[in-house]
């Protein structure tokens, strides 16, 4: 039983990691400059998920948290003071809908695994009043 309480909270904490990356690629999808303030796109992060083998309980884990090097998006806006010779504005290669799409996954993922833990705390429970 503890093996999968750990499995679920090794879920658990893997879905935050890509909750909080999704919060981070939407809140600078409309980022044009570094934090140096030079025109350079913020790059959408994406977490890599592995198996975490421990002892006899297998979960996951967040590998890495990597950049998508997809290209950036151009639009073509020549007042913007981050506009090339052409009026075109490198974009971050954010798509907001998909990080919605993203997130809600990543949210389900994050319910199924607490329900699992509450079946599984239940089942402990009721087996140890059995036992008991």
């Amino acid at each position: 039983m503890l093996s999968a309480l750990g499995i679920s909270a090794s879920g658990l904490e893997s879905r935050r990691v890509w909750m909080n990356t999704i919060a981070e690629n939407i809140a600078n999808a409309e980022t044009t400059r570094d934090a140096s303030g030079f025109p350079n796109p913020y790059r959408r992060k994406e977490p890599i998920f592995q198996v975490d083998p421990q002892g006899n309980a297998i979960g996951v884990k967040v590998k890495d948290v990597v950049r998508d090097m997809s290209e950036f998006q151009s639009r073509y806006e020549p007042g913007h003071p981050d506009a090339d010779e052409n009026g075109i504005v490198q974009y971050p290669n954010v798509q907001v809908v998909q990080e919605m799409v993203d997130m809600l996954m990543a949210s389900r993922s994050y319910e199924a695994n607490v329900t699992a833990m509450e079946a599984t705390k239940s089942m402990f429970s009721t087996a140890m009043r059995i036992v008991g």
